[in-house]
């Protein structure tokens, strides 16, 4: 049967699963997303976080446990009537050998003009878009490569936004932006998705901070779990990463400045 979103609320109940059978990536994982609640899953490399985004868009069924949808298993409706109702940006971005109209298209054919454009000017592309000659009739290449690796997420974003999901995933979904470009589709993500459940995979844990609950993975477990400020008092896993990407960032933005003063010179 089809799978019926009134909320939108995501419960994953004690999730067993691996690729293989002698290798096991989620070893028991069991949380909640409230319906209209932010949540967020970092950690380091391989600790599982992309497996769970995999599984709740069913690429992969699980060994064992749950996942539920309003209370309903997502083994026991359509895979259609799932993947309509999850919106997914994705860290590497897929677009077709067309125009920017139809790639953003794509996301809800039959969305008018006006609702393309909207969905364009909320991921801060509309105003690139019509600089070019051709405007929304511009081709984007093979895979894209007539774009820039911040102008196909923007392009992947507005997709997702048109599509208007009930559960949105973000997937490292501003990996490939500039800091200041970052900042600015965060603040429409967040006011786009505000009142929808939502699920961040995180790499950069400044993206995160304002999520209602951030859930710590360690080698397919959860190490630690609660918002920013929780677990950064807690000065475990949560923290020493902060402080990490924070030192890392400062160097970065050093090393920039520098840069800069010497092509000056």
């Amino acid at each position: 049967k089809d799978l019926v979103v009134e909320k939108g609320a995501v419960r994953f109940e004690n999730v067993r699963f691996g690729y293989s059978t002698d290798r096991g990536i989620l070893k028991g994982i069991s949380f909640d997303v409230p319906a209209g609640k932010t949540v967020a899953l970092v950690g380091p490399s391989g600790a599982g976080k992309s497996t769970i985004s995999r599984l709740l868009f069913r690429f992969y069924d699980i060994d064992d446990g749950g996942i539920l949808i309003d209370r309903q298993d997502i083994r026991s409706v359509t895979q259609a009537s799932l993947r309509r109702a999850i919106g997914i940006v994705p860290q590497d971005t897929v677009l077709f050998n067309d125009t920017i109209y139809y790639n953003i298209a794509y996301g809800r054919p039959d969305a008018s003009t006006a609702e393309i454009e909207e969905a364009a000017r909320l991921a801060r592309i509309h105003d690139f878009i019509v600089s070019l000659p051709d405007g929304y009739e511009s081709t984007v290449g093979e895979r894209g490569l007539k774009l820039s690796g911040g102008e196909k997420q923007r392009v992947a974003i507005a997709r997702t936004l048109l599509k208007q999901p009930k559960i949105f995933l973000f997937d490292e979904a501003t990996s490939a932006l500039d800091s200041q470009t970052e900042k600015a589709i965060q603040n429409s993500l967040s006011e786009v998705s505000e009142n929808y459940t939502t699920l961040v995979i995180a790499h950069r844990l400044s993206t995160v901070v304002d999520a209602h609950e951030i859930i710590v993975l360690r080698e397919g477990e959860i190490a630690e779990r609660g918002n920013h400020d929780s677990l950064f008092s807690q000065d475990g896993i949560y923290a020493a990463m902060w402080r990490q990407q924070m030192r890392d960032e400062s160097v970065t933005e050093r090393d920039e400045s520098l840069s800069v003063v010497k092509a000056n010179a």
